[in-house]
């Protein structure tokens, strides 16, 4: 058998190397909510917002350009900037305001609602197969998001808000549809250029939208905490980790690459505990046993 033949489809050693690579992606959005959170006492949410995913689009760019990278089929640009605007644009205006109203904990635990929510959604567009244990997972998923949310509700505990935990699962929500939407063009089109284009179309309308808070900050006087998390939430979290969630979905599937979201509100929270204060509550411990269970049933 030929070398190339030995390396066609998964092999084992790429997906060890994609299990460890998505291991790290789990940590860099789970320290990434307590970055949100440190970035937006300093700034608006939407200038915060416009200015990480503008930073992200344009180092995705230059990699394109570095790489030598020719542009995909006209008709696959468009559908990945359209795509874009759902995926790094509607989702990050729900993911940062709903973040800058909860606590950093509670949003990692909603979000990670968000691998039952893609096998939901792969199942409704054909994409992926869900079994009974899968509408299982389903259902228990959405038990401790409910648990959490009503958890908010009863106790009122800081920055925490039933509004900010719905904005969150909105995105969860948003982020389902557009993973989804994007699996079948991940097996045609590089990675990188995936990232690029789809940052690029979320960076241009979330800009536009953004500009009135942008133009009211005194940049001038940012401190050095804001500029690094902003560095941050737009390299790390919307560039690395995001190149290595293309990869996950091109070799594992959608569903699969989502399950390691599992561990981000393991990092979350207990980095929100460290930076922030925020010590772990019953109702988000019950939430997160629900959530995982849940998980664990989808993946079975």
């Amino acid at each position: 058998m030929s070398t190339d033949a030995r390396h066609d489809g998964h092999p084992h050693h790429r997906v060890w190397v994609t299990d460890l690579l998505l291991l790290l992606m789990a940590a860099i959005w789970g320290i990434n909510f307590s970055v949100v959170k440190v970035g937006m006492r300093y700034l608006e949410p939407l200038a915060f917002n416009g200015l990480r995913v503008a930073l992200a689009a344009a180092v995705l760019l230059v990699i394109v350009r570095v790489q030598g990278l020719a542009l995909p089929p006209r008709r696959q640009v468009l559908t990945l900037l359209g795509l874009g605007v759902l995926g790094n644009g509607l989702y990050q205006v729900f993911f940062v305001e709903g973040i800058s109203r909860t606590r950093a904990g509670n949003a990692s635990l909603v979000m990670a609602a968000g691998p039952a929510l893609i096998a939901f959604m792969g199942r409704f567009y054909g994409v992926e197969k869900v079994h009974l244990r899968g509408y299982m997972g389903i259902a228990l998923s959405m038990v401790g998001i409910g648990i959490v949310m009503s958890g908010t509700a009863a106790a009122k505990i800081g920055d925490a808000s039933v509004l900010g935990d719905g904005l969150i699962l909105l995105a969860a929500a948003t982020w389902a549809v557009y993973s989804v939407l994007l699996k079948p063009i991940t097996h045609h089109v590089d990675g990188v250029q995936v990232s690029a284009l789809t940052m690029l179309g979320g960076a241009v309308p979330l800009l536009a939208v953004a500009s009135p808070a942008i133009a009211r900050t005194t940049w001038t006087a940012i401190p050095a905490q804001a500029w690094l998390a902003i560095a941050y939430s737009g390299i790390f979290a919307l560039v690395i980790a995001y190149l290595i969630w293309y990869r996950g979905m091109k070799l594992i599937g959608p569903t699969r690459t989502a399950m390691y979201s599992n561990l981000q509100p393991i990092f979350a929270v207990l980095v929100a505990w460290a930076v922030l204060g925020e010590v772990p509550t019953l109702a988000q411990g019950a939430g997160a046993a629900a959530v995982m269970a849940g998980l664990l049933l989808t993946r079975s």
